[in-house]
C-alpha cells in the first residue's frame, strides 16, 4: 500500500483568470512553510510537483528541509484550458465546477484519467504538490463520485490517500475552505 500526500499549492499571487502561471503570494509562502512543517516528520519521501510556479514554490520549503529534489510531473498540473483566453477561463471553470466529469469533453476526461493513473502508478510513499481540481479528481475517484467538485481543499491543505495500484482510498481529509460556486 502506497501513501500519497496531496498538497494543494499555497495562495497564488494572482487568480486563475488573471495569470497563466503566478507564483505564491506572501500568505502562500507562509502556508507552504506550515505545510512543510506538518509533513517534515513523515520523511524524507519522494517529492513531486506540478510544473506550475505556485506548486513548485509550495514544494520548496519541504524539499529544503529534507535536502531533497522535487520531480516535476505534468500529470498533476492544473486542469488544461486549451484555446481559452485569460478572461474566458473564470467562467469556463465556474461552469465546469458545477457539473460532473461525465459531461466534460473527452480531452478533459482523459486528463482526469491521467491524474488518477499517475497516482496509482506511484510505488513509494510520495508528497504531491498539485491543484484544487486535480485533488478533486483523485479524491472524487476515491469517494466514487462523478462530481467535479467533491471537496474544497484549502490552500496548502494536505490530503492523505492510499493506493494499492488499482484504486485510491482517502485515509485522511485535509482542511477545506468555504467555496461558493454561483450557479
Amino acid at each position: 500500500m502506497t501513501t500519497l500526500y496531496l498538497v494543494r499549492h499555497g495562495e497564488a499571487a494572482a487568480s486563475y483568470a488573471d495569470a497563466l502561471d503566478p507564483g505564491l503570494s506572501a500568505l502562500g509562502r507562509e502556508q507552504a512553510g506550515k505545510a512543510a512543517k506538518a509533513l517534515a516528520p513523515k520523511g524524507p519521501l519522494a517529492l513531486v510537483s506540478s510544473p506550475l510556479a505556485r506548486a513548485r514554490e509550495t514544494a520548496a520549503p519541504l524539499a529544503d528541509m529534507w535536502g531533497s529534489t522535487v520531480s516535476i510531473e505534468e500529470a498533476v498540473a492544473e486542469i488544461p484550458s486549451p484555446g481559452l483566453k485569460l478572461g474566458e477561463r473564470r467562467e469556463w471553470l465556474r461552469t465546469l465546477m458545477m457539473g460532473n466529469w461525465a459531461d466534460t469533453s473527452p480531452e478533459i476526461r482523459a486528463w482526469c484519467d491521467g491524474v488518477v493513473q499517475y497516482l496509482l502508478n506511484c510505488r513509494e510513499d510520495t508528497v504531491v504538490f498539485s491543484h484544487f481540481v486535480a485533488i478533486n479528481v483523485a479524491v472524487g475517484r476515491a469517494l466514487g463520485t462523478d462530481a467535479v467538485v467533491a471537496v474544497h481543499p484549502a490552500n496548502a491543505s494536505i490530503w492523505t490517500l492510499t493506493s494499492d495500484g488499482r484504486a485510491l482510498s482517502v485515509a485522511a481529509k485535509g482542511e477545506e475552505v468555504a467555496l461558493t460556486i454561483v450557479r
